[in-house]
Order: C-alpha cells, then structure tokens, then sequence
C-alpha cells in the first residue's frame, strides 16, 4: 500500500509516518514546512517521499497522488485560536484545503481516505440531569464564566448536570470556528464518498499530546501549554477551576490508530464515511495533567486562575467502543506513564501562527 499523508511533518503525522515505514508501507509525506509551524525545517522523514508544498496547491497535490493508493489528511489549522480575527485562516486551511484533496482524489481514482476529525465537533459532550435525563446544554454564556458558574445547567430546572461519554451518534453541535472547520471536513468527505464511491473514516481526536508537540503558540494543546511553562521554570497556568473533563490520548496510539482505519478502509461499504471516536477512555480533568506534569517536572505546582476562553466547552469524554470492536484498536500508553514521559519530552519550536 502506498499512502499519501498530508501533514505529514507535523506533530501527529510525523508519528504516523513512522509507523507506516516502519510497517513497510511505501509512504508520500505532503507539508508546507511553514516557519509558524516548524522554526527549523525537521529532516527528511526515513523510508518516505517528501514534497513540500501546500495542500490547496492542485499541481503539488496531484502530483503527490500518483500511484498512491489511500490518504491519511491529517494537513489542518488546530486549536482554538486567538479570536474570531481567525476565521478566514481556519476555513481556508481546513475546508478549502480539503476540498481540494478531495477533488484530485477524485480525479486520480483515489478511493480510500482517513481523515483526522475530532471531538470538538460534538460541542458540550453528554450530560444527565437528574430530573429529566439526558440533555443537551446550551453555549455557556459571558456572564456565566464571569461570576465563576462553569458547570452547564438542565435548560429545564436549572439543577447542574452529570458528565457522561459520548458516542458517534450524538448530533454535531460545534462552538468555536476550528470545531466548525472540522464538522465541514467531515460533511465534505462523505460528500466525496458518495459521489465517487469511495470509502472514508474521520478519527474524531481527543487531546493528544507527547513528543513534538508544538510549544509557544496559541494553536497548540493544552498540554503542551503546560510542558512550556514549566520549561521556562513557570507555573502552569489553569483556566476556570480546573475541573474540565478531557480525554488525554498518547500520539502513538493515535498514529496505532490510523495504521488500523487506514487497513480497515478495504472492508467499508462504499460511499459512506465513517466515524470513530479516538481517545482513551480514560478521563482526567485539565487540572490533573497540569498536576501530573508539575510533579514528573520537578517544577512548580499549577496556578488555577479563574479565566475562560469563550467558545470553549466544559466537558467533552466519549466513548470509543466502535474504534475498539470495529478496528481493534487498544490504547497502550495510560495516562500517568504517558504524562510521565511527555514531561520529559523534547516540543518542537513554532513561530508565529501555524497552518
């Protein structure tokens, strides 16, 4: 199998990358090297064909599909960003960079895709009230996060709800532009499937994290936010109290991940996408892995200050069930090991603002 894979110099398409080769799959690595990015351009991946360019370049991207066999698109704008200002940047990156994939594929009879989705789609994850059952809050509101009220509310009683995991069937509600941008890749994938009868899966990330991460940026994860902190000797900075539920997933059981969706494609109905939740299953809150970090660190303990990024959600855990007995995916790095080994993890040197 030859594989294109966009992005492929990034943080987790690097991973992936050497996964492939290291299975001795033929491997094309497509990236804009971009200085927001990569601050020095990282050496030429072993064992894989490397073109750098930009994925809406059509000349490079066709030129990156011949005799490819499937692509991993994994080429995107991450995080949430500064401000709304970033709009035009995102849905240029990820939607309209997609688009064009899409319609080389097409045109060079590529039939097999993995996308690199996320959980960000899904807005809030699931919550159970304890009068009415499971409900769907709405956006967390100014005055809210201002007075210190983080935990979403029953629209009906008002009462504070229970987290819960969510599964791919829970309806898409976006709150941010990134989380926009990544429903739209989906939507375009399984238009693409359909019109071309191919096969296409969308691994819905949660929080990954370890080596080469990028530090120093407003795009990168908040791990990563947390390792460069404590790297210049400073306190991890924690926003809203701390209790925020995510779902902290190690690099290379996502890069596991892809190497599986991109040998299950061959046995998928044609002309449909299809999702899978990739996380852990192991929840943490924002406040552990600061925690974890500042212990394995040696440095000092995180700062909880109260502050909120409008458009961020509360709690997102899911359920990844489907990846486990579909594709028999096992999550192999837990999350106190996994912290562990990050902390001590060289990030990768970003200026300016990614692609």
């Amino acid at each position: 199998m030859r594989v294109l894979v966009t992005g492929g110099a990034g943080f987790i398409g690097s991973h992936i990358v050497s996964a492939l080769t290291a299975r001795g799959r033929e491997t094309v690595v497509l990236d804009a090297l971009l200085p927001a990015a990569h601050a020095t351009a990282p050496p030429h991946p072993a064992g894989a064909e490397r073109i750098v360019a930009d994925v809406r370049d059509r000349a490079a991207v066709a030129k990156a599909l011949r005799g490819v066999d499937a692509v991993c698109h994994q080429a995107a704008m991450v995080g949430l960003g500064k401000d709304f200002a970033d709009a035009p940047e995102y849905v240029g990156c990820n939607d309209l960079g997609t688009a064009v994939l899409l319609a080389a594929m097409a045109e060079a009879g590529v039939r097999r895709l993995v996308l690199a989705g996320s959980m960000v789609v899904y807005g809030e994850g699931r919550y159970d009230c304890p009068a009415h059952g499971p409900v769907r809050p709405g956006p967390r509101t100014r005055t809210d996060l201002e007075a210190g009220r983080f935990e979403p509310v029953c629209p009906g009683c008002g009462r504070e709800l229970a987290p819960g995991l969510v599964d791919e069937e829970a309806p898409a509600d976006p709150r941010n532009v990134y989380a926009a941008t990544k429903l739209a890749q989906e939507h375009l994938a399984a238009a693409w499937a359909r019109a071309t009868g191919g096969t296409a899966i969308s691994l819905r990330y949660h929080n990954v994290y370890g080596p080469g991460m990028p530090r120093d940026t407003p795009y990168a994860g908040v791990a990563s936010f947390f390792r460069s902190a404590l790297a210049r000797g400073e306190a991890p900075r924690v926003f809203e109290d701390g209790g925020q539920r995510r779902d902290f997933v190690h690099v290379r059981d996502v890069a596991a991940a892809n190497l599986l969706a991109l040998e299950g494609l061959g046995g998928r109905a044609p002309g449909e996408l299809r999702p899978y939740n990739c996380g852990s299953g192991a929840p943490h809150t924002i406040g552990e892995a600061a925690a974890a970090l500042a212990a394995a660190c040696g440095g000092p303990a995180p700062v909880v200050t109260g502050e909120y990024r409008l458009g961020d959600v509360r709690h997102i855990t899911a359920c990844s069930r489907r990846l486990r007995e579909e594709l028999g995916w096992r999550p192999e790095v837990g999350f106190a090991q996994g912290m562990a080994d990050f902390a001590r993890a060289p990030l990768r040197a970003a200026a300016g603002r990614p692609a």
